[in-house]
């Protein structure tokens, strides 16, 4: 049940701009959400799977799970999709016409569909989300406490240096205490830091601006991407992350019966990686070339050798959905170890090199203390 997307993208050119769509796509896999973020889909799904298990309609289903909803706006979504129904649209047709659904969602639904097997997509949607926010809490857990010891010892650095460093330094020209050469250099980077710590500010605040403009064009991904992968620890754990993403997609609409060709495009569009991207467009070009699956994966540097190992046992025992999900299994064990052990490292180096700025503070400011004492001795 071959679809094609060229179809789909030119009766969509007219309407909306490459920023729309990219815009679009971006919701389905931001770790921080929506208006109908990941964590609400996970519930939606797996409750519609439940009641449509349990022998309800869909449309009574759809009302029930509105009804449930806390907030107005996610009430009136459920309601304009149970209007869509009545109006003799199909669920895939009427979650199409809302901006918090995707493509991919909505191709899994549409299988869904025409397959009868409604209630086995919408259970995997549901276990592709809990998947998913699984993998966003594990990312969170491995760099909250990281960062809160981060930004905690900068801040404290930031008060030594703007009032307990001036304090002693006055206490020292009072007393016309000779300095050492390293009291010295703390006492001027002191005066800097208290003259300019807005310039620090304004160029911090400059940098996320940055960031927030550029992270959409073409180069900039491109750069960042390739920089992050070569951070020691981060740059493997993050490609694990975005290959789990890959696998997860895979698992779902090879389970819903889409062509593996349709997935990867549908995939390629949802994640926001520019070297997995440009990977998946290879596959893609390589699959229409008559070449298989694991030749093509083999081929891109981005995937391990396992992949392609395992996908070629799958295509010769045609167990193509068994062997992505063992795939994204494994995927999401290493990214769990390896948060774990991220954590490991990084908190206690963080701890070592901010705890050995204090003490150099410290040190400094200590030294002239003995010959203070000799002064007014």
């Amino acid at each position: 049940m071959a679809f094609k997307l060229e179809n789909t993208q030119k009766s969509k050119q007219k309407k909306d701009t490459s920023f729309d769509i990219n815009a679009l796509l971006k919701k389905e896999i931001n770790f921080f959400g929506g208006s109908f973020s990941n964590k609400k889909k996970e519930a939606f799904y797996i409750e519609l799977s439940v009641l449509l298990n349990a022998g309800l309609e869909l449309k009574d289903a759809l009302e029930l799970i509105g009804a449930e909803q806390k907030k107005e706006a996610d009430k009136e979504l459920f309601k304009t999709i149970v209007d869509e129904l009545i109006s003799g649209k199909n669920l895939s047709e009427a979650i199409r016409l809302e901006k918090q659904f995707t493509e991919y969602e909505y191709y899994s639904l549409q299988i869904g569909e025409r397959t009868g097997t409604l209630q086995k997509v919408t259970d995997e949607l549901g276990a592709f989300f809990r998947r998913k926010n699984e993998q966003k809490r594990t990312i969170l857990n491995a760099l909250s406490y990281p960062m809160v010891v981060l930004c905690t010892a900068f801040l404290a650095v930031g008060f030594m240096l703007q009032y307990v460093v001036p304090m002693f330094a006055d206490i020292f020209k009072q007393n016309k205490v000779e300095l050492p050469w390293i009291t010295k250099q703390i006492i001027s980077f002191s005066n800097v830091f208290s003259s300019y710590y807005w310039v620090v500010i304004l160029m911090i605040i400059a940098f996320f601006v940055f960031m927030k403009l550029a992270k959409n064009k073409i180069w900039y991904r491109k750069w960042s991407a390739a920089f992050l992968l070569k951070v020691p620890f981060v740059g493997g754990f993050l490609r694990k992350v975005r290959i789990a993403q890959f696998t997860q997609a895979i698992t779902l609409l090879v389970g819903a019966k889409v062509p593996l060709l349709n997935g990867i495009q549908l995939t390629k569009k949802m994640i926001d990686f520019y070297p997995l991207q440009i990977a998946l467009s290879k596959v893609e070009e390589d699959i229409l070339q008559g070449k298989s699956l694991h030749e093509s994966i083999g081929n891109q540097s981005i995937f391990d050798k396992k992949m392609s190992s395992l996908i070629k046992v799958a295509e010769e025992t045609n167990q193509t959905e068994t062997i992505f999900n063992r795939l994204t299994y494994q995927y999401n064990q290493e990214i769990e170890y390896q948060s774990k052990t991220i954590s490991a490292v990084i908190e206690p180096l963080i701890i070592l090199f901010l705890g050995g700025v204090v003490a150099v503070i410290l040190i400094a400011m200590y030294l002239p203390m003995f010959k203070l004492s000799t002064v007014i001795g």
